[in-house]
């Protein structure tokens, strides 16, 4: 078979996730059965197993991945179903698309420490209803850490419900849907109802490696789960951490099997989704009823999902600035500047440096998506591109530091840059692959016809009508390097500090009026990157993009002069293509 030179463009992406993720599956796997030679074990053994086994709590820590994991996937998924079918194309799905960069921009620690100040025996849930319930001290309740992981699990849930909930708005964006939809209406069917009988079953294909993603980070969400799970035991992922980051190196081959088995895990529940969709595969009515109850969810969802998001950076702003806070006050006493003061000459340094970390990793990233996407054949390589996506954590970043330490790669910020390539690229092609799908073939034909090679096509056709897709999946890229908690950790072994890290280590401390100011600026940057990426404008005051489409006309009308002589034709009747979105 002959091997098309455009096939190679996608070869940098690949390398660059696919290599890093091997290396870190081979890592886990090997000591997992005894082997490692750098710390003298060159045999197989199942001991490591035994070791695992044996250790006290273990059933527990994996029925509460299980509840925290499973659980907040299904209901992140519910909460992002039901919000799109009780507000498509009505005045809330407008409003809420709007809130949606932000949403997504606050990471997964932030989000914790947020959710926790909101929903702690001593939050301002608690503070509202205190004088209602005559209470002087905070409830004797496990609101935070309870053994079940209850927490864990709503908070894991409303914060991958705006992530399913933007894959679902961007694949309905389709032509054809809405009038689908229309003719489903005329038969009688309510909005709700049609929605999920028509759309649903339609969009789906474009939902299933999403909902995966939420499945296997729900499984190893170390960062949330130190915050808000349990602790006696905690969820088999913060065992994990625990064993990889034991003085005693031993642990690690125990610690390499509990990895395996969370892999184990995520894998039966994919092949048990996977049974459960060929089951599920097949023509439904909904019941006026459910009809009735899902856009009550969705209506009730479209407010508390971005309120409790909203409201725990409002706390982590409040407590960062805070003089002092006692039970049940609802505000506090005064504005205090010494919390900022006594962390700013720390903290300043370290969002200099994760600033910089993400600026490299977005750098590297974005080419080569970019190329992967001008590829031929590109839909084949997105399954392998998903694939650090799809796996739990913790499954691969101890192998990629046992690989990163032997090439000498762990002591430099380089390394660091190529472990966070790993995570930020694939969520690059998740966000750039439906406006590159999108984008009209004609204008790449009329570059083509005016004389423009692919390097010229691409420069001076395609990047700029795609300019404003491209700096939102930035926006997000720089947004996913800077949220990295375990993989900064396991990679950077502590030499290289980001504000992820150091919000965790100050969780453990309990001030929490330096938590907030750790927190608030963990989620500050990539704020600033959304709201550089979503108010672009040129010196006209006009959107980057507001030009696009009289590029393609002008384009177009060369095309039209050339054809006559050429073998690509254009409809004259056409009308010019709209600008992605």
């Amino acid at each position: 078979m002959r091997l098309e030179p455009g096939r190679l463009l996608a070869a940098p992406a690949l390398l660059l996730v696919l290599g890093p993720t091997a290396a870190g599956l081979a890592g886990t796997l090997l000591p997992a059965f005894g082997w490692l030679p750098a710390l003298g074990r060159e045999t197989f053994s199942l001991e490591p197993w035994r070791e695992l086994a044996a250790t006290p709590g273990l059933p527990r820590a994996l029925l509460l991945a299980l509840v925290s994991g499973v659980g907040s996937t299904l209901l992140a998924l519910a909460l992002a179903v039901a919000i799109a079918a009780a507000l498509h194309g009505r005045p809330g799905e407008r409003r809420l698309r709007r809130l949606l960069p932000v949403l997504l921009a606050v990471p997964h620690a932030a989000a914790a420490v947020g959710f926790a100040f909101l929903v702690a025996p001593s939050g301002f849930l608690a503070r509202l209803v205190a004088p209602f319930l005559g209470l002087e001290r905070p409830p004797d309740l496990a609101t935070v850490q309870d053994p079940w992981a209850v927490a864990l699990t709503l908070a894991l849930a409303l914060r991958e419900a705006p992530f399913l909930l933007f894959v679902i708005l961007a694949a309905a964006d389709r032509p054809g849907l809405d009038h689908r939809l229309a003719a489903a209406r005329t038969l009688g069917r309510s909005h709700v109802a049609a929605w999920l009988e028509v759309a649903l079953p339609a969009l789906w294909p474009a939902l299933r490696l999403p909902v995966l993603a939420v499945l296997a980070y729900g499984l190893s969400a170390v960062d949330m789960a130190l915050v808000l799970g349990p602790t006696a035991p905690p969820p088999l992922a913060v065992l994990v951490l625990r064993w990889m980051s034991d003085p005693d190196l031993d642990r690690r081959f125990v610690g390499s099997a509990a990895a395996l088995l969370v892999l184990a895990l995520t894998l039966g529940l994919v092949l048990l989704g996977r049974l459960a969709e060929r089951l599920l595969a097949r023509p439904f009515r909904v019941p006026p009823l459910v009809a009735r109850a899902v856009d009550l969810v969705g209506r009730t969802g479209a407010v508390i999902v971005p309120a409790s998001a909203l409201a725990g950076l409002a706390l982590l702003t409040a407590w960062s600035f805070a003089a002092s806070w006692r039970f049940p006050a609802l505000l506090p006493t005064g504005p205090d500047l010494s919390a900022w003061r006594a962390a700013l000459p720390l903290l300043g340094p370290v969002a200099l440096a994760t600033t910089g970390l993400a600026l490299a990793s977005l750098t590297l990233a974005l080419p080569a998506t970019i190329a992967a996407l001008e590829a031929p054949g590109r839909g084949r390589a997105s399954a392998l591109l998903w694939l650090p996506l799809l796996l739990p954590q913790v499954g691969f970043v101890f192998g990629l530091q046992v690989l990163f330490v032997r090439l000498g790669l762990a002591e430099h910020a380089l390394g660091l840059v190529l472990a966070h390539l790993v995570m930020v690229l694939p969520y690059l092609w998740l966000v750039l692959r439906g406006p590159w799908q999108r984008f009209d073939p004609r204008l790449r034909a009329a570059a083509r016809c005016l004389g423009c090679g692919p390097v010229a096509t691409l420069r001076r056709a395609v990047l700029p009508v795609l300019l404003r897709p491209i700096l939102a999946a930035s926006a997000i890229g720089f947004s996913v390097s800077v949220a990295q908690y375990l993989l900064t950790l396991a990679v950077g072994g502590g030499r290289f500090p980001t504000l992820a890290t150091e919000t965790m280590a100050l969780v453990a401390g309990g001030d929490r009026r330096r938590i907030g100011v750790a927190a608030l600026l963990l989620a500050f940057l990539p704020l600033v990157a959304t709201a550089l990426a979503l108010l672009p404008a040129d010196r006209r005051g006009r959107p980057v993009s507001a030009g696009a489409p009289r590029l393609v006309q002008v384009l177009g009308k060369g095309a039209k002069r050339l054809s006559m002589s050429s073998s690509v034709k254009l409809s004259p009747a056409a009308p010019p293509p709209s600008t992605p979105s």
